[in-house]
């Protein structure tokens, strides 16, 4: 999918200012953005064929997996990896401008789940025992703050997020290291490869079901790569919700599936009596 005119409608986890709108917006100049609220219904609209991309967040450098992401194209969607995207995350303490000269005295702190945790130390020693509430993303934490003037409430998101709902900024970059991260997938219903000139490396994602427990079947799975001398940039195993102890994998190899050395890793795997899920190849963009 060669560098063109945009002309796709892409859904992002919205509302406007999340940190996935922001990826999205420096991704997709030129594209009919839809914010969407909740990750589920943003792979349920690229599924259903209401947009044509639909960008969700992956992983987070220091919180890990979005387990609601990956365990929804494993279990509920047959989708494919467009790009992958990664922005720099920084977290900041908001409230509404009528509250700025009591923030101290915030009595509820308002974000994502995973925002609240990138600021855990933060939020301990600074606001220990103040109640903390997730929302379904850092902008509907920031909107719900925004239209509560007379609550000395707060919530943790970006700049972009303090600037669309009008709210003041009273302490920055608040999470707890300073290396914070997120990738990003853009999905598609077709196995395409969003191309840019910036483009820095390649990545196939592969969900791998072992076909028992018996003993050394993971080194039987990790073997087929090591001998090819494909190098994984991730495993990660997630529950399969049929019971205690039985799990798919989730594996980044840095390789085109389409190269030879992939394609007799696929064959093997198949061989193994595994199951194998191809979430396909796609590009990697580093934004700024």
């Amino acid at each position: 999918m060669a560098e063109k005119e945009w002309e796709n409608r892409v859904a992002y986890l919205g509302p406007e200012g999340t940190f996935t709108h922001l990826a999205t917006k420096q991704m997709f100049q030129k594209d009919w953005l839809v914010p969407i609220k909740t990750i589920p219904e943003c792979i349920e609209a690229v599924s259903e064929g209401q947009v044509d991309l639909a960008v969700v967040p992956i992983e987070n450098a220091l919180e890990g997996i979005v387990p609601l992401t990956i365990d929804y194209l494993y279990h509920e969607a047959n989708l494919f990896v467009a790009a992958e995207l990664s922005i720099p995350i920084a977290q900041n303490l908001m409230v509404h401008p009528s509250q700025s000269a009591n923030w101290e005295n915030i009595q509820h702190i308002y974000s994502h789940s995973h925002a609240l945790a990138q600021c855990h130390k933060y939020l301990h020693y600074r606001f220990r025992g103040i109640p903390q509430e997730p929302k379904s993303s850092t902008a509907a934490a920031a909107q719900y703050v925004s239209e509560r003037p007379d609550e000395c409430i707060a919530s943790i998101a970006n700049e972009a997020a303090a600037e669309q709902y009008g709210l003041t900024i009273v302490e920055r970059n608040i999470h707890d290291f300073h290396f914070n991260h997120t990738r990003f997938f853009v999905l598609s219903k077709s196995n395409l490869r969003i191309e840019k000139r910036e483009v820095n490396q390649i990545k196939t994602t592969f969900m791998v079901k072992l076909p028992n427990d018996d003993p050394g079947a993971l080194h039987q799975l990790l073997s087929v790569f090591a001998w090819r001398k494909l190098n994984l940039s991730k495993i990660e195993s997630r529950p399969l919700k049929t019971g205690l102890g039985d799990y798919f994998f989730v594996v980044d190899i840095l390789e085109d599936e389409r190269a030879p050395m992939m394609q007799g890793a696929l064959e093997e795997l198949h061989a193994l009596g595994c199951s194998v899920k191809s979430l396909g190849s796609y590009y990697i963009f580093d934004q700024a």
